[in-house]
């Protein structure tokens, strides 16, 4: 496992504390931080919901399976998805290589894009939030 100091946490993206982070812009893009990936191990399966799905925030849209474990992906804010990553079918190992690019998850249409950052951290506040978790 890397050490906190190694975990990628890119400044322009919002993060939930369960790890998912949300692009906050078009497309509105959810991942799996650095952190959550390199806890989870090498990623085996994913399971993803289909276009067209909504969820409400907090609602879990799908699941990671790693060598060690399975883990539930929550939805960041509420939305309706409208792309999924289909290159996870055939290669769950990008979530682990590339989180915050090749291994982006969903897309999503968020029901309030105005208000996407409301109950989500700032790149600051997750590093805070991960210091604290060390």
């Amino acid at each position: 496992m890397k050490a906190i100091d190694d975990i990628s946490i890119p400044d322009e993206l919002l993060y939930a504390k369960d790890h998912e982070w949300l692009a906050p812009a078009a497309p509105f893009r959810v991942g799996v931080s650095d952190f959550a990936q390199d806890q989870l191990g090498d990623i085996t399966y994913v399971e993803l919901p289909a276009a067209g799905a909504s969820f409400a925030a907090g609602q879990e849209f799908g699941s990671l399976e790693s060598i060690k474990s399975v883990s539930s992906l929550y939805l960041p804010v509420d939305g309706k998805v409208t792309a999924v990553n289909e290159a996870l079918r055939d290669d769950p190992g990008l979530v682990n290589r590339d989180p915050y690019g090749g291994g982006w998850l969903i897309e999503i249409a968020p029901a309030n894009p105005g208000q996407i950052a409301t109950g989500l951290l700032d790149a600051a506040a997750y590093r805070r939030l991960l210091g604290e978790t060390a």
